[in-house]
């Protein structure tokens, strides 16, 4: 998001981030509207999530898993009736 970031320090201390005008418009926009922060920051969590998972599963694994969680659960739905 933000790419070119200055930061200005008092005694070896951060004390502003100037950044381009254009990247302030996004993140004024962005930080307005609940909506596409609630977009955002989604994003971002699946970002986290790709990198902490090692596993990835092809379509078909996803498949054989799905159909064999939906027979288990109509088996308990059916034992509860």
């Amino acid at each position: 998001m933000i790419e070119n970031v200055q930061i200005i320090k008092d005694n070896n201390e951060a004390k502003f981030a100037v950044i381009g005008f254009d990247e302030y418009l996004y993140l004024k926009d962005l930080l307005s509207d609940e909506e596409k922060l609630e977009d955002y920051l989604d994003y971002l969590h699946v970002l986290k999530v790709r990198k902490q998972s090692k596993r990835t599963y092809s379509f078909e694994e996803v498949k054989r898993e799905l159909a064999l969680s939906n027979r288990v659960n109509q088996k308990t739905q059916r034992n509860q009736r």
